[in-house]
């Protein structure tokens, strides 16, 4: 075997690095623009898995290696499955769980964007807590241009941006920038490629800051109401704030912020 087949071997399909309780969470296959293959959900998803137990971890931050964020869904490994109804299933159904999972974790996790995040690339934009995108960065749902409606990614596409604005990436299939990104509510931030991670720390650097109970707990509450009518919403995230405020985090973030003083937050 070549050094350079022996590499691709090893190469993980997803590479994790951990700082100070920040978890980089890096697709590896930059030569193809990262596609969603079945493996590469599966790692994906595996990862997703390590970090939710690791106590130590406390945001995570989802990268991508090469050229581009995410292309989507590997189309030669679903064309030579074009048949196989069951295969077919079993893709969409695993990512649309691994998507799910992105949002269940109890850590936040911000999408890094660059080059392109098409089709379910653009999905795993949407699923994330939040994205900064480089002002490079291209957004589509492509699927119309090679006769695949996408009809999966709209799922959490137009859950971020709304009906009509879905409706216009789905049907025309065109490439549109990081600042529409950023006006229709994608992305959280646009800026240079050079400020990206810059402008990433200063989130993470928020968050690793504040009580990582509050943050998943709140997390969790977050996404339990977004999708319910609002008097439901309402009853939930009562609750939800009358728990938080018996535990010892509330206490000790009210007390430091009345004594004008930095908040010591109990160990997690």
């Amino acid at each position: 075997m070549s050094e350079n087949a022996a590499s691709n071997v090893e190469a993980p399909l997803v590479a994790r690095r951990d700082e100070a309780g920040v978890v980089t969470l890096t697709l590896n296959r930059g030569d193809r623009f990262n596609p969603l293959s079945a493996a590469m959900i599966a790692a994906l998803e595996a990862r997703l898995d390590e970090v939710a137990a690791d106590r130590s971890a406390r945001v995570v931050v989802l990268a991508a290696s090469g050229r581009g964020f995410c292309a989507g869904h590997d189309l030669k490994e679903m064309r030579a499955r074009s048949e196989d109804k069951a295969w077919q299933q079993k893709l969409f159904t695993d990512c649309s769980r691994m998507m799910v999972k992105i949002t269940e974790i109890p850590q936040p996790v911000i999408a890094r964007v660059h080059g392109i995040a098409t089709a379910a690339g653009c999905q795993l934009v949407s699923a994330c807590d939040l994205a900064v995108a480089s002002s490079d960065a291209r957004f589509a749902l492509p699927g119309v241009n090679v006769g695949v409606f996408c009809s999966t990614p709209a799922v959490g596409v137009a859950r971020n941006i709304g009906r009509k604005r879905a409706m216009e990436m789905l049907l025309t299939g065109e490439l549109f920038d990081a600042p529409t990104a950023l006006s229709w509510g994608l992305v959280n931030r646009v800026v240079p490629l050079a400020e990206l991670d810059a402008e990433i720390a200063k989130f993470t650097g928020i968050i690793v800051a504040r009580s990582g109970k509050v943050v998943a707990t709140g997390k969790r509450a977050f996404y339990k109401q977004i999708e319910q009518p609002v008097v439901g919403a309402y009853a939930l995230t009562a609750e939800a704030m009358a728990c938080s405020l018996l535990e010892p985090e509330a206490a000790e973030g009210i007390d430091a912020f009345v004594g004008k003083r930095p908040a010591r937050w109990p160990a997690p």
